[in-house]
């Protein structure tokens, strides 16, 4: 799918892609090409804009992750946005697909989170010792297959790894992610957390901004009725 049929929203000051697994956001030594590349070669070649065009990033998604990246397309909207996800003033709802059941169907998950840098991996703890960061989530249960439950899931916190490691800590490692737990990887190399939906108030119109990203390609989201996009 090219990235012209992933675009969600667009106008002049904000553009939101539908990130496939496996696709990094931003530039890193793998040598691939970024979403944020991808998205400025559309930009240049749509509107015949001559010379470098401006694309910024407020936010990101781990490289296996799927769903909603908001990019900011003007330096103001980056300067709001940025603002805006640290006043938690966006909202992010991630839907994950898991094997086993939580032992409630809905709850809020509070822990400390500790980031490896050298494992890129970060670890729940119960306090704040060592640098440990506090994180909180929502989760519930949204839908179940014969073989696997969706959770829907609306971070308080915007936490390195954050999702993977809080489910995995109850004994719900995400489908996909052996880095946390789960018994072997999808075919695609990454995992079945998908960023659902973002809703904000624009930050130069005022206007509200709720987009919805179908589901991702792996097979295993076409087990629920609600992935009918």
């Amino acid at each position: 799918m090219s990235i012209a049929d992933r675009i969600l929203y667009e106008d002049n000051h904000i553009i939101i892609v539908n990130k496939n697994n496996n696709e990094i956001v931003q530039g890193d030594n793998s040598g691939d090409a970024p979403i944020t590349e991808i998205v400025k070669q559309y930009i240049k070649e749509k509107y015949n804009k001559p010379g470098e065009v401006f694309l910024g990033l407020p936010h990101r998604l781990d490289r296996p992750v799927s769903g909603a990246v908001i990019l900011a397309r003007t330096s103001k909207a980056l300067t709001r946005l940025t603002q805006m996800f640290k006043d938690r003033e966006i909202t992010k709802i991630y839907w994950a697909i898991v094997k086993n059941k939580p032992e409630q169907d809905e709850a809020e998950l509070v822990d400390y989170l500790k980031k490896n840098t050298k494992q890129n991996k970060s670890y729940p703890q119960t306090d704040d010792k060592n640098g440990a960061k506090k994180a909180n989530l929502h989760y519930k249960i949204l839908d179940k297959s014969d073989n696997f439950y969706l959770l829907e899931i609306e971070l308080g916190t915007g936490r390195h790894h954050q999702i993977r490691a809080q489910l995995a800590n109850i004994g719900c490692p995400i489908k996909g992610d052996v880095k946390y737990g789960y018994r072997r990887p999808n075919f695609n190399k990454g995992v079945s957390l998908h960023a659902r939906r973002v809703e904000f108030i624009h930050p130069v119109s005022k206007e509200l901004v709720n987009v919805i990203a179908p589901c991702g390609e792996e097979n295993t989201w076409r087990y629920f009725s609600v992935c009918e996009d």
